[in-house]
């Protein structure tokens, strides 16, 4: 059975996805060169849709990045390549209910919310969530390898390089990209917390 929760923040609430998103978003195209994001009512609800069955698959958690003042939907992200492994019997992790790894991704967000605090704190929930609540043992991240501004973003909150995947998705021009790809592990979370505590706050 699908899991539902939301995720409160000062300035953001994440909320479960549903196809009322369709309706309350659109997002401007020049805002995201390296990044696939549905343009168009119908684009959105295949986008809505297919985020819905990974999530009823156990696969996905997707959220509507939501304004607390005034209820506007203004993004999206997601829990994605959510893992749970098969820890033998008798090992400590046997038998947690927990997933032990996932990616965060499809993140966009409108106009309005770009170079805000936005994102800082949607990353800073999400992580929370994920590694003091599931307890994973890791969370990646990837994202176009030509995409300056998003791998700074992402060395900035402290995740770690972990290589480049050449060929590995199909990038906004449709065409094979290179991906980044970025790590967070539990050991290295109550840094990563402090570093996206502090710019959060710079925004105060």
């Amino acid at each position: 059975m699908a899991e539902y929760f939301a995720l409160q923040g000062r300035r953001v609430r994440l909320e479960p996805l549903q196809r009322a998103l369709v309706a309350a978003a659109a997002v401007d195209p020049s805002l995201y060169q390296w990044s696939l994001v549905p343009q168009g009512k119908d684009a959105v609800t295949r986008y809505v849709d297919t985020a819905i069955a990974w999530r009823d698959a156990g696969t996905a958690f997707p959220f509507a990045i939501v304004r607390p003042a005034d209820g506007s939907v203004i993004g999206s992200t997601r829990f994605w390549n959510i893992e749970r492994w098969s820890w033998p019997v008798g090992h400590p992790q046997h038998g947690r209910s927990g997933p032990d790894v996932c990616e965060i991704g499809y993140t966009w967000l409108t106009a309005s919310a770009v170079r805000t605090a936005v994102n800082t704190e949607a990353k800073l929930l999400m992580l929370t969530h994920a590694f003091d609540a599931w307890q994973m043992c890791g969370v990646n991240l990837h994202t176009d390898a030509r995409n300056q501004q998003s791998r700074v973003a992402m060395e900035r909150m402290g995740a770690q390089l972990d290589g480049v995947l050449r060929a590995h998705r199909m990038a906004s021009d449709y065409t094979p990209r290179d991906s980044a790809r970025y790590s967070i592990i539990a050991a290295e979370w109550p840094d990563v917390k402090a570093r996206l505590e502090r710019l959060r706050d710079k925004y105060d």
